[in-house]
This record gives C-alpha cells, structure tokens and sequence, in this order.
C-alpha cells in the first residue's frame, strides 16, 4: 500500500512559527511531525511515501530527500502555483498513487495510530475513515456512525448530535476522485456526498491524537508527552 502525507497547508494560524518553516516540520518530542509518521508507517511495513507540499516545500524535500535515510521510499507531488487543499492534492498526486486504495495522513496531525490497525475497503466501500473524540476546537463532530458504535457506515448531518472528528486518517479508493480536475477542492463535500449512497465507513481511534493548528496546541501535545 502506498501512503501519502499531506503537506502543502500554509499554517496561517500557527504564525510565527510557520513564517519560515513549513508547518509539518515542527517538532513533537524534538521531532518533526512527518517524521513521526514515517516512523509509524515503516513499523506497519508502509514504505513507499508520497508528499505534497506548497509553501517553503524545498525545506521537506531537502529534509527527507529520497526518503531512504528513514528507511522509506519518498516522491514528491509540488503545488507550485499554491495548495490545491485536501482533494486537489490527492487529485494531482493520483498518477503516483496508482490504482489501488491508498492511506491519507495529514501532515500537521500528531498521532500514535497502529497503522497495522488498517482495515480491507470491503466491496462498495469508497473509503475508510479514523475518527477520534471531539477535541476542544471542533465539539460539534464532523461524521457519525449509521449505528452509533465503531466500525460502521458513515452519516453527516448537521442535526446529529453523536459525530465525531475525522483523524485526518483514511484509506481511500482511487475512483473516489474519478474524473476530477486538478484544481483547488476540499475533501468534505466528496465524502459527504459519498456518505448519501453509503460509500464511507469509520472507526473510532481512543488512543493520543491532536490537530497541531495552534502554537497552543503544539506547547500542549509536547508537555502532555513530556508528563508521560
């Protein structure tokens, strides 16, 4: 299975750290976030990497390079005239992720996810979503479960009341982007409209995860690791 990190956010509000670094270089535990996540695919056996990125993307490549030193295989998709978002970035990379379902990982997420933990896409099934409990910043959920517990088809909708937040963390079917453009798109309506025919499955993740979308919440994932 192929992995792609996805690394092209400016970090608008994680200024001024990002001024002059890219935000999936920061460090957790003295680490950079991709680094973190190469080392958790390479221990699922996941190896062959690719990485979008935009702004100040010559510091990633420059940093893991062909990826080997990491025990891992990188190739790059450049967004050149800016970052196309979360679906325009999967749409560009497809001619390097191929025609099998592939791993999605946003790159200013910190996670310790046993990516041995992956399920199959069953028949049907256009993706796979790791969802977590509702962090400070998003109370209100993003998906829920058609049955109410993990492991099941997804739902949106803004009445629901039981959603939980999407990881950042999905297995994804190629086709799930058939026929679209490279441009500037985001991932929500996709998947919400996959979501209506019953495409989209979940599980939930208990274990330790942060979005890293503040300077705050980066000082508070290094000091909850430092007090473990």
């Amino acid at each position: 299975m192929k992995a792609m990190i996805l690394a092209a956010g400016r970090g608008e509000r994680m200024k001024p750290l990002t001024d002059n670094c890219p935000k999936p270089l920061l460090k957790v535990a003295g680490i950079s976030l991709i680094e973190h996540h190469l080392n958790n695919l390479k221990a699922a056996g996941i190896t062959d990497i690719i990485i979008n990125h935009a702004w100040l993307g010559k510091q990633i490549e420059e940093y893991f390079d062909d990826g080997k030193k990491f025990g891992v295989s990188i190739k790059y998709s450049a967004e050149l005239d800016g970052a196309l978002e979360t679906a325009g970035g999967i749409v560009k990379a497809l001619p390097l992720l191929g025609n099998k379902p592939f791993l999605i990982v946003n790159g200013d997420i910190y996670c310790q996810y046993p990516f041995k933990q992956l399920p199959v896409l069953k028949e049907g099934e256009l993706a796979h979503l790791i969802l977590v409990k509702n962090p400070e910043h998003n109370r209100q959920g993003d998906f829920a479960f058609s049955n109410g517990k993990s492991n099941d088809k997804l739902k949106w909708g803004k009445e629901l009341t039981n959603k939980y937040t999407y990881s950042g963390i999905g297995l994804y079917q190629p086709k799930l982007f058939a026929n679209m453009k490279i441009e500037k798109a985001p991932l929500a309506p996709i998947l919400i409209e996959a979501m209506k025919k019953d495409g989209i499955t979940g599980s939930l993740y208990p274990g330790l995860w942060s979005d890293i979308g503040t300077p705050e919440r980066l000082a508070q994932i290094n000091k909850q690791i430092m007090e473990k």
